[in-house]
């Protein structure tokens, strides 16, 4: 599993973890991560938004202000809505994603939660991933978040990565192993 000492050593942990730091001193490590989800659903869902923190065109003083518009519609707490102001300045919106990806790693860790990475080719249901909780939970005996992603190219099957350990059950892996065993 990875530590939290390397998960800060990259410029995108150094800034999760500060912001993580903060908000645990402010007592608000779960305002802060439903804000980032938030933040991420939204990123997920505009390509405006998509465009406004990937873009070199964009200038830091125009990035923060946009940003702060933005900020009260998805409600964002005031700690979040600052740390995206220093993220614009310092010209690291880029780092957004994996800010949030970081912080909540930090965040279930802090709780005694492992995060379990989990991609499959078409959304999890409510019971599915219930299911899929209850599994690695008794697997690893903590309880579990779910970062659920789709990817449509593992054609079908699921991939979990729970630290450093993957199962990859894709159609993708099991079709690309016959191949290779067919060519002998």
């Amino acid at each position: 599993m990875e530590t939290s000492g390397g998960i800060r050593a990259s410029l995108a942990g150094r800034y999760a973890s500060a912001l993580f730091d903060l908000a645990r001193d402010e007592r608000q490590i779960d305002s802060v991560g439903q804000g980032l989800e938030r933040l991420k659903a939204a990123l997920t869902e505009s390509r405006e938004l998509q465009a406004l923190v990937s873009s070199p065109l964009v200038s830091r003083d125009a990035a923060g202000k946009a940003l702060g518009a933005v900020a009260p519609s998805l409600g964002l707490d005031p700690l979040t809505t600052r740390f995206l102001a220093v993220l614009a300045q310092n010209g690291r919106l880029r780092q957004l994603p994996e800010v949030i990806r970081i912080f909540a790693t930090l965040a279930a860790d802090h709780r005694g939660e492992t995060t379990a990475e989990v991609t499959t080719a078409r959304p999890l249901g409510d019971d599915q991933a219930a299911a899929l909780k209850a599994q690695l939970g008794a697997r690893v005996g903590r309880d579990i978040r779910i970062d659920a992603r789709v990817d449509p190219s593992i054609l079908g099957g699921i991939v979990v990565r729970l630290g450093s350990q993957m199962i990859d059950a894709s159609i993708r892996t099991k079709l690309n192993t016959l191949a290779t065993a067919m060519k002998g």
